[in-house]
């Protein structure tokens, strides 16, 4: 399996942000860009003004922990985003919405809190380009792994879905081989990455898990 890597800029300098992605930007596959409204989850971040900012050439995963999330599509778009990862717990009309998304001519995710099941996700399972199965409760960075998410990851797999999977919350080596024996093929990683001594090695751990 080709395990890819997204470091989460959540966890980098906000003050020298994009010197920290030109540091990580050659060793990796993507960058996953965290949004958070303060209501859907008990923090904020930043938004497309923000993101309009940064330069490189790496796909960006805009993960929208928010409310209305169809409401900033389009800033988001514009701004650069390669693809929108909803939450399924956001959405009534999940699959219009990952539909919206398509229409606007980008990939649409669709991420699930530790506490909701993947069989939500059964009847959109064809149309979706990358699935976010968060290994902790989503709103802070440097939580604990939750080794107990993995079963999702198997179902899954058991159920047909062959598109990307990718794993947010807690990720380093060691949990990445966790996940990756799971099935998932996407390791986002932001403590472990932006603190490291050395960002390089840290993603080719990563990398081969």
């Amino acid at each position: 399996m080709n395990i890819q890597v997204a470091p989460s800029i959540l966890s980098a300098d906000f003050g020298r942000l994009n010197e920290e992605i030109k540091e990580v930007e050659p060793y990796s596959d993507r960058l996953h860009y965290d949004v958070m409204d303060g209501h859907f989850v008990p923090n904020i971040s930043f938004g497309a003004p923000v993101m309009k900012w940064i330069k490189t050439k790496l796909p960006i995963d805009v993960h929208l922990m928010i409310e209305h999330p169809w409401d900033f599509f389009e800033d988001f778009v514009k701004a650069g985003a390669d693809t929108l990862i909803v939450h399924a717990e956001a959405c009534k009309d999940l699959k219009g919405v990952l539909g919206t998304i398509r229409d606007l001519g980008v990939k649409n995710g669709v991420s699930v809190r530790p506490k909701t099941g993947v069989e939500v996700l059964e009847g959109v399972l064809e149309m979706v380009d990358q699935i976010l199965i968060m290994t902790v409760e989503p709103g802070f960075g440097g939580q604990k792994f939750m080794k107990d998410m993995m079963p999702k990851i198997r179902q899954l797999r058991d159920l047909g879905y062959d598109g990307d999977i990718s794993v947010d919350g807690g990720i380093d080596d060691k949990t990445a081989r966790i996940c990756r024996e799971a099935g998932a093929n996407i390791m986002i990683a932001g403590t472990y990455i932006f603190e490291s001594d050395d960002r390089s090695v840290a993603i080719a751990n990563l990398k081969n898990c």
